[in-house]
């Protein structure tokens, strides 16, 4: 451009960057649209965008600007609206220069800025962690995502763009961003129907994380892949020759899978390369769905089919929206080959999900297709939790990753589940209300446990009862985010009532045992000097063992001394009730999450040898065999029985131990440090000394009692210490 004011105004003479009129050659325009009007628009946008980034680079080297019209080309080609378009041009705006929303809602509406909005990350928090702050911009774009769904397009885009140019990131930066990809992004672009963009996601994952792996298979590719089209050429020309008997003018190609797609077979076969043999999957693409159906019998009637591998989403389609008919048949030389068979519609459906299913009205807000309503139903669950990272996280993945099955209500209504689904499962996905009341169910007029795995085509009714309730059982077989979220909730409430019983009877007995009854009503109420909302939390928190009646003596009457024989009871009682509030990770012949108690007397933990007594309405009390209080109850050996530990090698659990030893100067530190060495937790502390003989009551956390006796090993060869012993044995 010679003349300089083309550069300030083009708009007025005509001559626009090269980059603005490949990006304006690409936006789908309508009949109804003014074309210069829609010129003018983008162009202010992309001004806007310009102006503001400008002297900014990438790692590259590159203008930063470049991104931004990558992601609005991206956004083009997936033919979207012009809001969206504006949006992706000025989708980092607000993240990374000093453009304000405010400037961007008097400039460009309302839309453009709620949408940028969504896919900016949130800026002026503190979090405690990266994983607390990734859960934050993922409920912070998903709740944008629940007002409008053209942010996770958006967004999409970017991190297209952001895979493609990540080589020039720093290597941990690049795995950690391929791992997000990996684990978030790809299989959400595969709920919402964009197989495309998922295909890419996991081949540009696939190129950053195993770099080698994925030049092997690429070569490997690039190498068959002329007799790969010869081998389809051969099933295509007739197939090709019958459709045209029909006058059916189809468009048949191969379409090669991924290379993410290939590995992952690989792995998962455990085969080689040249064992998998669907590399390809052969495409025909016709104009109305009876078409389909006829295509696919004249596949059958040439090719042996395989029944098995036969599925129809055209009748049944997937939650995404997704439609085709999938069929696997023998080709030639006895080799198979995948075909799907779909109409234009479904074909670009299947390709860009959500985007092809966008509504133009007249310039109004679009409406989104029913087939994200699992999206809506995971936002309310979200937004009703806490923001407890590893929860949020596991409740995203449970729904992200989650094949499909089809089973049906005893009226003939057909309800989607992921593959593994339970009646309970079932249950809540017809009602909330008859998930909660689930006593039982009929499968195919055939009474199951609650545990069946559901299969497709299944007819499920549900038996409900008003006494009803979940139980601790389910969690090991639910796998609905809908279903997992309301028993969880619902076992919460029971456990935090428990807690708050338990607290109650501490506090009062305590202060009893202290001649402090008349005091009982100020602690109970003093719940704000520890920094809790209610008297109930306060309670809670003590039944739970999280504060204890010496901290709270401590705080409130300082000037009282602290009788330690008096609260001896009281700790051991704490310590016991606190070291089972947790499910117990007990098993009684495959049986767990029985109602148990630990024995006050030997307080069990992993790896010992168990025996479990029946009580009476106090379920199992679980001791180790070789309790010294067992004896007392061989007139009821009828009562005893066998139980086991089922726990996970991450689970702690609390011991208390007694050491006694010839007091000096660090004594507490010299054992602390010891403990610390062992990579072992102390939770509480209680250390005496008399005639400088001291005696120390540790509660520490283990994960059995191996590690226990390895730590009371290292303790007793500390110097002057005379022994160390579990307590309570």
């Amino acid at each position: 451009m010679n003349n300089p004011l083309t550069v300030l105004a083009p708009q007025l003479f005509g001559e626009y960057p090269r980059p603005f009129e490949k990006l304006y050659g690409a936006v789908s325009i309508s009949k109804e649209m003014d074309n210069d009007e829609v010129k003018l628009k983008l162009w202010k946008a992309y001004e806007f965008g310009l102006n503001y980034h400008k002297g900014q680079k990438r790692q590259s080297g590159e203008p930063f600007f470049n991104h931004c019209i990558a992601v609005a080309s991206t956004l083009a080609d997936w033919q979207m609206d012009l809001t969206t378009i504006i949006a992706g041009l000025l989708h980092d705006t607000v993240e990374d220069t000093d453009a304000t929303l405010d400037e961007l809602k008097d400039d460009f509406g309302n839309d453009v800025a709620d949408l940028v909005d969504g896919v900016s990350k949130i800026s002026g928090i503190e979090f405690s962690s990266r994983k607390e702050k990734q859960v934050g911009n993922f409920m912070k774009m998903l709740l944008s995502v629940a007002k409008d769904l053209r942010v996770i397009i958006i967004k999409f885009a970017d991190r297209l763009h952001n895979m493609e140019t990540i080589g020039h990131m720093s290597q941990i930066k690049q795995h950690r961003v391929a791992v997000e990809t990996r684990e978030i992004y790809a299989p959400l672009a595969h709920r919402l129907g964009m197989s495309s963009v998922k295909s890419k996601l996991d081949d540009l994952v696939l190129k950053t994380i195993n770099p080698t792996i994925y030049k092997e298979i690429n070569a490997k590719v690039k190498t068959t892949n002329r007799q790969r089209k010869k081998f389809i050429q051969s099933i295509l020309k007739p197939i090709q020759s019958e459709l045209n008997k029909y006058d059916i003018k189809p468009k048949i190609y191969g379409r090669p899978k991924s290379l993410a797609s290939i590995y992952g077979k690989m792995v998962s076969r455990n085969k080689e390369f040249e064992e998998i043999y669907d590399l390809y999957a052969l495409r025909i693409v016709v104009e109305k769905v009876e078409h389909c159906y006829l295509a696919l019998g004249i596949v059958h009637s040439l090719y042996n089919p395989i029944q098995e591998r036969f599925k129809d989403f055209i009748a049944m389609p997937k939650s995404n929206g997704y439609q085709s008919v999938h069929t696997t048949v023998v080709g030639p030389d006895g080799r198979m080959m995948e075909i799907q068979i779909r109409t234009v519609e479904m074909e670009e459906t299947a390709e860009i999900g959500v985007a092809a299913h966008w509504v133009y009205k007249g310039g109004k807000s679009a409406e989104i297709d029913k087939n994200v309503k699992w999206l809506r139903e995971l936002l309310e669950i979200l937004q009703n939790e806490s923001a407890d990272p590893k929860e949020f996280m596991d409740l995203l993945k449970i729904d992200l990753f989650s094949e499909e099955i089809f089973v049906f209500t005893p009226a003939g209504d057909l309800i989607q589940l992921p593959v593994g689904a339970t009646p309970v499962d079932f249950a809540f996905q017809v009602h909330t209300q008859v998930g909660m009341h689930c006593m039982g169910a009929k499968v195919n007029h055939s009474t199951v446990p609650l545990n069946t795995k559901l299969k497709n085509g299944d007819m499920v009714e549900i038996i409900t009862g008003k006494k009803q309730m979940p139980s601790y059982g389910w969690q090991k077989y639910i796998v609905t985010s809908k279903a997992r979220n309301q028993v969880s909730k619902y076992l919460k409430k029971l456990r935090d009532k428990e807690s708050i019983k338990i607290g109650v009877e501490l506090l009062e007995k305590t202060l009893r045992r202290l001649k402090m009854t008349k005091d009982v009503k100020e602690f109970k109420g003093s719940f704000e000097r520890f920094g809790y909302s209610n008297s109930d939390t306060l309670l809670k928190e003590i039944g739970t063992g999280n504060i204890t009646i010496r901290d709270m003596l401590r705080k409130l009457r300082p000037q009282k001394p602290i009788e330690n024989d008096k609260l001896d009871d009281d700790e051991s009682s704490r310590f016991l009730k606190f070291s089972r509030s947790a499910p117990a990770g007990i098993v009684l012949d495959g049986i767990d999450n029985l109602m148990v108690n630990f024995g006050k007397c030997c307080n069990p933990i992993p790896g010992d040898d168990l025996m479990g007594f029946i009580t009476r309405g106090r379920g199992v009390t679980v001791h180790i065999s070789s309790c010294k209080s067992l004896p007392l109850l061989v007139n009821e050996t009828d009562r005893l029985i066998p139980v086991n530990w089922n726990v996970k090698r991450s689970d702690y659990f609390n011991v208390r131990l007694r050491i006694m030893g010839q007091d000096y100067k660090g004594w507490l530190k010299d054992i602390s440090e010891c403990i610390s060495n062992q990579n072992v937790n102390i939770a509480s502390v209680d250390i005496k000394v008399n005639d400088s003989l001291s005696s120390a009551n540790l509660i520490v956390q283990v994960n059995n009692n191996r590690q226990l006796n390895r730590l009371m090993k290292k303790i007793s060869n500390l110097k002057n210490i005379d022994y160390v012993e579990r307590a309570g044995r």
